[in-house]
């Protein structure tokens, strides 16, 4: 008796008269009839709960996870198909990847039967599917004839010479010998064969590393001559990247001596335009192991990111080990079909996951600080909370009733503000999370809880009424068991979830102060003045527009445009290209050319802390198609982050970026 089985989907947009359809087709290549079975399957496009299904029933819809079972008495013979429509998406597609990219059978007897998926096939779309970095020449003439991204603020460098073949690295002082230690270990790790640092034995160039006063905290200088190259800088911070900058120069040399040179004279003066220059990695959707996460930290060392915005905890996942609380990682740390949290986002129907360690932690906490690069963890509260209260149920209101949902799918997914047990629960993380990220920055999230959270709380109803009285009370309880969603901070401002989410905001963000810590958060965190300006950041993530408006309120502000920054995003509106597209869509060039600086007055760029590039990872199950989402755009929004308006150059980035390295190697065949 052999089972083997296929899935394939398709998609029909709305247009042209034709109604959405998103079609499901089971095919039984075995040669053993099925019957009595349910189909289950993910992928980021969720199928509504209200949709209908033609040729079977909708058993269960859970965010993106859906089973689905054909007519009673159906039987899928060898050789034939089953054929089921979905008419009615609550995210619909826009690209391949969106579809369900795994599927499995449960059979009649509970067995289960994992299927081979194919991408979804779109109609009218038949260009090949796109995955890898998109591939960026280096020509045999560039603008400029030094390699380095980002771009310096002054590069003043004369002569040319045969490329060195490495460096010999003379360090003085502690400060100049951990950078010198953290470079060699990067280089050696980024491109183990080269061989870029060496000893003069060895053919390799004099490099002195040396302390001058003065400078500012991520500066740098330096001085080519003949025979040799000096660093000049005030920290060890501006040491690292000016051996950074003198690796990007001698690699441009060494691999493309047409096109670049290695200076015998002159100088470089360099240091950033923000201070602040991000990168963010949400682990929930997907599962990154701990030796991806360092990876991509080196990566980030070498484009002169700075901060590593560590989002560990979803709806989907719950990420990092807590001591007081196990079951966060023994229940909400995995996924898989019949568990607490089913397959979502690809993951298959075995158990599917993974966390990390306090160890692990600490390990990648002390890689990066040895990489200037500062670790702030994320743990998104109130809401993006369905697997914490998946493990840990005590946390709801027992007297709480009916269903509201999230804008993505997942019901009930808030932490309770009028509950006492979350505060402890919360205090407990945050003073174990301090104690692991020494950067002494808690980022609590606050975005996208839904409108309707807690309207069948009885807790919160008391609570809406003490703040807001008995007319924002009836407000809340008519939303009571409706299925809204949040999406927009236009719909929930001054809304009575609002006041809850405000109060339960200020009372976290206290504790993080009273603790001497500062409190990050998505921009929604601002709502009611929640957090003090001085004792917090802020994350602008809808558009441009907010981003001013809250510099010119007095938050400080890192911008995050989802139209632009986010990484998720595919890099065009062809439905061949994977990714995203709520936001639109952003190439390698736009998001280049987005400047953050525009739009704010002269007052609020002083509340302008700089810019982060965010990796959402619900696409990602591919990491093809992570190389293809995150490069080149993760070296543009870094080059945004260092380099001055006056002083970027597109045609210039174009012409550099392909001698950047990429996390997993995978490059475009386009």
């Amino acid at each position: 008796m052999t089972i083997l089985l296929t899935l394939d989907t398709t998609w029909t947009p709305p247009t042209d008269g034709e109604e959405l359809a998103y079609g499901i087709e089971l095919t039984n290549h075995g040669d053993t009839p099925i019957s009595g079975f349910k189909l289950g399957f993910s992928g980021p496009a969720r199928i509504d709960p209200t949709a209908t299904l033609e040729n079977g029933t909708l058993l269960r819809r859970l965010s993106n996870h859906t089973l689905i079972a054909p007519p009673e008495g159906f039987v899928l013979a060898p050789g034939e198909t089953w054929r089921s429509v979905a008419h009615g998406l609550s995210y619909g597609l826009r690209h391949w990847s969106d579809g369900a990219n795994t599927g499995y059978v449960e059979l009649a007897d509970g067995s289960v039967v994992t299927l081979a998926t194919a991408p979804t096939k779109g109609k009218g779309h038949n260009a090949p599917l796109l995955k890898g970095t998109a591939k960026f020449p280096v020509p045999a003439e560039a603008p400029v004839s030094v390699s380095i991204i980002p771009w310096p603020r002054s590069v003043a460098t004369t002569g040319a010479r045969i490329a060195p073949q490495g460096f010999d690295l003379q360090p003085q002082g502690d400060d100049a010998a951990r950078a010198a230690a953290a470079f060699a270990a990067l280089v050696a790790d980024l491109f183990p064969v080269e061989g870029l640092v060496r000893p003069a034995a060895e053919a390799g160039l004099p490099v002195a590393i040396a302390h001058k006063s003065g400078l500012a905290a991520e500066a740098y200088e330096l001085s080519f001559a003949e025979d040799s190259v000096a660093i000049a800088a005030t920290t060890r911070q501006g040491m690292l990247y000016g051996l950074i900058t003198l690796g990007q120069i001698l690699r441009g040399a060494k691999i493309h001596p047409q096109t670049f040179v290695f200076p015998t004279g002159g100088s470089i003066s360099d240091m950033p335009g923000f201070a602040y220059r991000g990168c963010h990695l949400d682990v929930a959707r997907q599962f990154y192991s701990g030796a991806e996460v360092s990876q991509l930290l080196k990566l980030m060392a070498w484009n002169k990111l700075n901060k590593f915005h560590w989002h560990l905890s979803e709806d989907e996942a719950w990420r990092v080990e807590i001591d007081a609380f196990p079951e966060l990682t023994q229940i909400g740390a995995w996924r898989g079909h019949g568990m607490a949290l089913p397959p979502l986002l690809g993951s298959g129907p075995y158990p599917t996951g993974g966390y990390y360690s306090k160890a692990v932690v600490r390990e990648i906490v002390a890689l990066a600080d040895s990489l200037a690069i500062a670790v702030i963890p994320e743990i998104d509260i109130p809401g993006h909370s369905y697997a914490t209260l998946q493990a840990l149920p005590q946390l709801r209101d027992p007297a709480e009733q009916g269903e509201y949902q999230s804008v993505q799918g997942f019901p009930n997914n808030s932490l309770n503000p009028a509950y006492e047990p979350v505060y402890k629960f919360v205090e407990t993380v945050v003073d174990e999370i301090l104690e692991l990220f020494p950067a002494n920055i808690f980022h609590l999230g606050a975005d996208e809880v839904p409108l309707a959270a807690w309207s069948g709380s009885p807790l919160a109803l008391d609570m809406i009424e003490k703040l807001g009285g008995p007319e924002m009370r009836a407000k809340h309880e008519r939303q009571f068991n409706q299925l809204s969603t949040y999406h927009g901070a236009d719909e929930i401002e001054g809304s009575p979830t609002a006041l809850l989410q405000a109060a339960f905001v200020r009372r976290v963000h206290e504790y993080i102060a009273s603790k001497g810590a500062v409190t990050g958060g998505w921009e929604e965190a601002a709502h009611g003045n929640a957090v003090d300006p001085d004792k917090s950041f802020v994350i602008g993530w809808r558009n441009v527009e907010i981003n001013a408006a809250l510099a010119e309120k007095g938050f400080s502000i890192v911008v995050s445009p989802g139209q632009r920054y986010y990484l998720d995003m595919a890099n065009a509106v062809a439905w061949a290209e994977p990714g995203a597209g709520w936001a639109g869509w952003s190439g390698p060039q736009e998001t280049y050319e987005f400047e953050a600086r525009a739009g704010f007055s002269e007052q609020a760029l002083t509340r302008l802390m700089g810019v982060q590039a965010c990796i959402w990872s619900e696409s990602m199950t591919d990491r093809a198609i992570f190389d293809r989402l995150v490069f080149p755009r993760l070296s543009a929004i870094a080059e945004a982050g260092w380099t001055t308006p006056e002083r970027k150059s597109w045609d210039r980035f174009k012409a550099l970026v392909g001698l950047m390295p990429i996390l997993y190697g995978n490059w475009s065949a386009e």
